[in-house]
C-alpha cells in the first residue's frame, strides 16, 4: 500500500469510530512510517482515540511524546495535540511530559505554539487546578506576534475562566485592554468572551 492509499485508509478509520478501539495497536505502528505525512496522520488520530480511550493507548505515549523533539514542525504539532487530547481524557498518563510542553510557548513555529495552546485548553477542561501557576505563560501569548496564536490564546483563559474563575481575575485588566486594543477583531472577540466567563462565575 503506497502513501496515498494508506493515508485514505487512515481517513477512512477516522470516520468509523466504532473501529478506533481494536485499531490503536495498527494506528500506533505508523508513527515508525517512513512518511512524516502518514506519521502526522497516526498522530493525530492516536490523539483523538487516546480522548475516548485513554488507557488502551497508554503504551504509545512515550512514542507519541519522542515527536516532542521532531525537527519537523508538523510533527512537533500533532504531537502536542495528541497529549493535549489524550491529557483531556487522562491528564494521569500524559503528566510526566506535561511541563514539558510548555517549551512550544515559544516554538519558532506559530502553528506549534497554536497546538500548545490548544492542548492546554483540553487538558485544562479536566484538570485546570494544574495550571494555577502558568497562567503568565498564556498572558504573553496574548501578544503573540502571529494572529492565529493570538485568536487562540484568550480560549485557555475562558476554559479555565468557567472552572477556575479566581485563576483568570487578576489577567481581567490585559484581557479588557486586548479586547479593545488588539487590530485582530476574532482577538478581541476571544478576549470579550474569556472576561465573560469569568464574570458569570
Amino acid at each position: 500500500m503506497n502513501e496515498t492509499e494508506l493515508y485514505k485508509e487512515l481517513g477512512k478509520l477516522t470516520k468509523d469510530k466504532c473501529r478506533w478501539e481494536e485499531s490503536i495497536p495498527y494506528v500506533s505502528s505508523l508513527l515508525e512510517h517512513e512518511s512524516v505525512k502518514i506519521q502526522a496522520k497516526a498522530l493525530w488520530l492516536l490523539g483523538e482515540m487516546g480522548l475516548l480511550y485513554p488507557a488502551q493507548v497508554q503504551d504509545s505515549i512515550p512514542m507519541i511524546a519522542s515527536f516532542l523533539d521532531s525537527s519537523a514542525a508538523l510533527l512537533r504539532e500533532r504531537a502536542v495535540n495528541a497529549m493535549g487530547r489524550i491529557g483531556r481524557g487522562c491528564y494521569r498518563l500524559i503528566e510526566p511530559d506535561w511541563k514539558d510542553m510548555f517549551r512550544f510557548a515559544a516554538d519558532k513555529e506559530p502553528k506549534v505554539r497554536l497546538s500548545f495552546i490548544w492542548a492546554s485548553e483540553n487538558i485544562a477542561v479536566n484538570s485546570p487546578d494544574i495550571y494555577e501557576e502558568y497562567i503568565d505563560v498564556f498572558a504573553e501569548l496574548l501578544h503573540d506576534p502571529d494572529d492565529r496564536v493570538r485568536m487562540e490564546a484568550p480560549e485557555i483563559f475562558r476554559v479555565l475562566g468557567r472552572r477556575r474563575p479566581e485563576f483568570v481575575r487578576p489577567y481581567r485588566e490585559l484581557l479588557q485592554k486586548t479586547a479593545e486594543d488588539d487590530n485582530n477583531r476574532v482577538v478581541r472577540i476571544h478576549c470579550l468572551g474569556a472576561l465573560k466567563a469569568i464574570s458569570s462565575n
